[in-house]
């Protein structure tokens, strides 16, 4: 990830699929992006369910992989363990950083998502100030 680029080099940028099932979340994660800065094509999708089906139209070619996952743990249907592990099983996907976005703070769902192959794990944290300073430190590492 990066800062403000030319519009034809954004093209190149990796997009980032965001998986959270609350609205309102996802505008303020957009908008932690766009405060930092970051040109990378932002997708976002609501569910388990949604997050395997944009990877399988990437697998036929429709869509383009993403370079990160952010994904939240507590969704219903399909929730972020769920969807932790048909990513990190499928080799096609098992590349992708996935990074556990969640606001459960329990060394349960920590240690959980780690041994099911989670590259990071962060808790939301509360305000938007916050929420920009995480997304900044997400966009240093990954």
């Amino acid at each position: 990830m990066t800062g403000m680029t030319a519009p034809s080099e954004a093209a190149a940028l990796a997009a980032i699929l965001i998986v959270d099932d609350d609205l309102e979340d996802v505008q303020f994660i957009k908008r932690a992006f766009k405060r930092n800065n970051v040109a990378n094509p932002l997708f976002s999708v609501f569910s388990g369910e949604e997050a395997l089906d944009f990877l399988h139209r990437c697998d036929k070619g429709n869509q383009t992989y993403p370079g990160l996952i952010l994904l939240d743990l507590n969704m219903p249907g399909v929730g972020g363990m769920e969807t932790l592990r048909r990513v990190k099983l499928n080799e096609r996907w098992r590349r992708i950083p996935a990074v556990i976005f969640t606001t459960s703070k329990a060394e349960e769902d920590v240690l959980t998502s780690y041994s099911m192959g989670a590259n990071s794990y962060i808790s939301k944290p509360f305000g938007f100030e916050g929420l920009t300073e995480v997304v900044a430190q997400i966009c240093a590492y990954w």
